[in-house]
This record gives C-alpha cells, structure tokens and sequence, in this order.
C-alpha cells in the first residue's frame, strides 16, 4: 500500500510504502546500522535486541511477522510506512504513529538513514507522515520527544509545522495541533 498525497511539498520527491512482511529487511538494515541509530547510542532503553554501544537493536526475522502485525493495518492507532523517493523508488527511511496511552494525541516517529540526511528529506517525510496522522487516522494532535542536541532534527520538525510544546533535561518535546497542520495545508501550494 503507498500513501501518496499531492500538495505538501512543490517537489514531491517522496512518497510512503507500508512494507509486506518480506520487506522488512529494510528495517532490520537501518535498525542495525551504526551511523543511522548513533542517535540511539548510551541510553538505558529497556529494548530485546538493544546494544547500548552502537544505538543499533536487533531485528531478526523471527519478529518481523509479530512486529508487522502490530503497526500495520492498524489505522487509526498506529501506523508505520518506509519513506521512499519516486525517482528510484528506494527506501530512505521510516515512519511511525502511536496513538498515546497518557492523551489524545498521538506520538511519531522517524528515521531517515545516515547516507540520506542533510538532504531536506526529513521535513518533506514529516509532511507526510502529518497528512495520515490528520487525514488518515483522525489525530488531535502529534506529538514527538527527542535530544534538544539534535539540532537538524528539532529544525525539519519546526519546518514541518511543529512548536516546542517542553523542554527539559536536555529533551525537546514538540506537537502539532490539527487545526495548526490545517492551516499549515491551506497556505501550501497544490
């Protein structure tokens, strides 16, 4: 299934591919990719398969049937897509929504992997990681939390529409409300 919407970005370079269970070998390459999770690196995270050393957690295909049976197909709770781009049809990344357990809001996600960062892509995958949230899920809001030191990250989120909702011991929490992704919409060029 793609999600192809027109109107967030003038070059349309992107589009979103929800992967078959055999494409998750796209993720597994990109989880266990040091330079791509080096985001990831030194934290205490409570995850099967982490390595605190590198930032990379396993993803072996024994999981992937479990694991895509949950994020996929399970609008409007969650949702998960590969970003890929139209001129080769390559996967550059991923996405993700969870609906909140603590509000209505829901929480994304996103990774673009390391070779294609620095290339504007993350905040054209924002946009429309936002159109499915809005339009597809019915979201109130979306919401994401990660380092104040990710500098590039916090600046494609802000591009995207979102606004520091906190910041505190060095993390940045951002959101974004339907009605502000609306009025966002509505000034974007078709």
């Amino acid at each position: 299934m793609l999600y192809v919407f027109k109107g967030y970005s003038m070059m349309d370079r992107l589009y979103l591919h929800v992967p078959d269970v055999d494409e998750m070998w796209y993720r597994r390459r990109i989880m266990l990719d040091p330079q791509t999770m080096s985001y990831n690196r030194g934290y205490e995270l409570d995850i099967e398969g982490y390595d605190r050393q590198t930032g990379c957690i396993s993803f072996p295909q024994s999981r992937w049937q479990n694991w895509h049976d949950y994020f996929v197909d399970s609008e409007p709770d969650r949702f998960y897509a590969y970003i890929a781009r139209r001129e080769d049809f390559e996967f550059i990344g991923e996405v993700n929504l969870r609906k909140s357990q603590n509000g209505d809001w829901h929480d994304m996600g996103i990774v673009v992997e390391s070779r294609y960062r620095g290339m504007g892509y993350a905040e054209e995958a924002l946009g429309l990681l936002l159109q499915v949230a809005f339009e597809v899920c019915g979201a109130a809001e979306v919401r994401n939390c990660f380092e104040s030191s990710r500098i590039a990250a916090a600046k494609a989120h802000r591009k995207a529409g979102f606004s520091v909702i906190n910041e505190e011991n060095g993390m940045l929490e951002l959101a974004i409300t339907r009605d502000e992704y609306e009025a966002i919409k509505n000034v974007r060029p078709e």
